[in-house]
């Protein structure tokens, strides 16, 4: 079994990967070119489904689990550092998800009332 670390829409996940080999054993001839391999991936932790998947910009993360409560920016806005861009619900309590710097708001990946897991990649700025 080998370890690898993937990463998936900027998100990374250790992975184990298991090589199974199954030969056919129906005809003698097939025997021979049928080698079949098969990967099996054990990854810790699930991805979130993200509605718009972005190459350019900065991913403001998920700090922690949690409810999306409001969503306080839209697609194209301008925002400066510090600007106010979702409510996140944790552990009954509303925490701010910040802008840690100037720029606009390239694309959206939550909407009100999805859960996130901390890391998910809620939305991006440029």
């Amino acid at each position: 079994m080998r370890k690898f670390i993937v990463t998936v829409n900027g998100k990374k996940y250790d992975v184990e990967v298991e090589e199974v080999k199954d030969i056919a054993s129906e005809k003698k001839s097939q025997e021979e070119t049928a080698s079949k391999s098969e990967v099996k991936v054990n990854a810790k932790s699930t991805p979130v489904e993200v509605k718009n998947e972005v190459k350019d910009g900065f991913p403001i993360n998920a700090p922690m689990p949690g409810t999306i409560l409001d969503v306080k920016v839209s697609q194209g806005q301008a925002v400066k550092k510090g600007d106010v861009l979702l409510i996140l619900e944790a552990m009954k309590m509303e925490n701010e998800i910040t802008s840690p710097y100037d720029g606009t708001v390239i694309s959206i990946n939550v909407s009100k009332g999805a859960s996130v897991n901390t890391g998910d990649v809620l939305l991006y700025v440029k």
